[in-house]
C-alpha cells in the first residue's frame, strides 16, 4: 500500500463526524477530490469503510476496526514529528559531549552552566572518556563535541584551542618548600616519580620535561587517573607533574599535595574542543559550541596563554 498521510486524517475527521464539506473547507480541497480520496483509500485497503447515512457518512464494520490502528499510528507520527522539532529547536535540543576526565569538576561544569542559564531546556548528555592519547570519541558520530587535551589529527575532525592549562610539580605537603618561585626539575632527579600510563599524554609531557631538564624520571607508581596520582603523591611516595586548576588548585584543599611551578619551558596543556567536520550539528550542539569558542576564555580568564 502506498496510502498518503493526509488522506488518512482526512478519513479521521469524516470518521469522528465532521462533514465531507467542513473536512474540505477545512483542508482547502474540493469535496469530489475528497471524495475519490476517500475511494482510492478504501480501494487500497480493499473494502468499503464509510457508508453514507443521511448527511453524514458513518464507519462499517471495517472502517471501526481500521480507524483504531489509523488513530494509533498518526499520534506515534505526530510524536514523532514533535519530537523531530524539539531536536532541531536551539532551545530544547540534547547536546552529547565528551570530556577527559581531569576536566570534569572545573571546565565542564562552568561551560554548562553557563550556556543552561539562557538555554534552560537544552539537556546534556555527558560522557566521560580517558586522558588518553588516541582519542575516540568524535568517530562514530554519536558525540557533538568533546573537550580534551590532545589536539586530534585524523581527518573530519575540528579543533579550537580554548584554554592553557600550566603544570606544576606536585610534592607532599610535609615537604614545606620557601616561596612560590619556580623550580627546576633536575633538583629532583633522584627522587621517584608517580605518574600515569604510557598512553596518556601526560606521561609523555612528563617524560620530555624531565629530559629537558637532564634526566629520565625514575617511575615508582603509574596510574589510570590524576587523583589516584595526587593520593600517591600525599603519602610521601613520590613527586608528580600534574595539571593546576585556578590558582594551582587542582586537588581537594584537605588533600596534603603542595605545589610549584616548573622553571623548564613547555610546563603547560592546551586544552580544545574538537566537533566533527563531515557532520552538521543540530542547533542546541551548534549553539553550545559557538558559545564555548565565545565564553571559554572569559570564564578562564588567567588560562588564556
Amino acid at each position: 500500500m502506498d496510502v498518503d498521510t493526509d488522506v488518512l486524517r482526512w478519513f479521521q475527521q469524516v470518521a469522528d463526524g465532521v462533514t465531507v464539506t467542513e473536512v474540505s473547507e477545512l483542508e482547502r480541497i474540493s469535496q469530489s477530490g475528497l471524495s475519490r480520496a476517500l475511494n482510492r483509500l478504501e480501494t487500497e485497503v480493499g473494502t468499503p469503510l464509510l457508508r453514507r447515512s443521511g448527511r453524514v457518512l458513518r464507519l462499517t464494520r471495517a472502517g471501526a476496526a481500521f480507524k483504531q490502528h489509523v488513530d494509533a499510528m498518526l499520534h506515534e507520527l505526530d510524536d514523532g514529528l514533535a519530537a523531530v522539532s524539539q531536536v532541531l529547536d536551539p532551545d530544547t535540543g540534547t547536546v552529547t559531549v565528551a570530556f577527559q576526565l581531569s576536566l570534569s569538576t572545573w571546565l565542564v561544569p562552568a561551560l554548562v552552566a553557563g550556556f543552561r542559564h539562557n538555554h534552560p531546556a537544552v539537556a546534556f548528555d555527558l560522557r566521560q572518556t580517558r586522558d588518553e592519547l588516541d582519542p575516540r570519541g568524535l568517530d562514530r558520530g554519536e558525540i557533538d563535541v568533546e573537550f580534551t587535551s590532545i589536539r586530534p589529527t585524523a581527518d573530519g575532525i575540528r579543533w579550537a584551542s580554548l584554554l592553557v592549562e600550566p603544570l606544576l610539580l606536585a610534592v607532599s605537603a610535609e615537604e614545606t618548600p620557601r616561596g612560590n618561585a619556580p623550580v627546576s626539575l633536575a633538583g629532583y632527579a633522584e627522587r621517584p616519580f608517580i605518574t600515569l600510563r604510557r598512553t596518556y599524554l601526560l606521561r609523555h609531557v612528563t617524560e620530555r620535561l624531565c629530559a629537558q631538564a637532564g634526566f629520565t624520571p625514575r617511575i615508582a607508581f603509574e596510574g589510570d587517573d590524576l587523583p589516584t596520582v595526587r593520593g600517591f603523591v600525599a603519602a610521601g611516595l613520590g613527586v608528580a607533574i600534574l595539571p593546576a586548576v585556578r590558582g594551582g588548585l587542582a586537588a581537594p584543599a584537605d588533600l596534603p599535595v603542595r605545589y610549584r611551578p616548573i622553571a623548564e619551558d613547555g610546563a603547560f596543556r592546551e586544552i580544545g574542543m574538537a566537533w566533527p567536520a563531515e557532520r552538521r550539528l543540530l542547533p542546541a550542539a551548534e549553539s553550545f559550541r559557538r558559545y564555548v569558542i565565545d565564553n571559554a576564555r572569559t570564564l578562564f580568564p588567567a588560562m588564556t596563554g
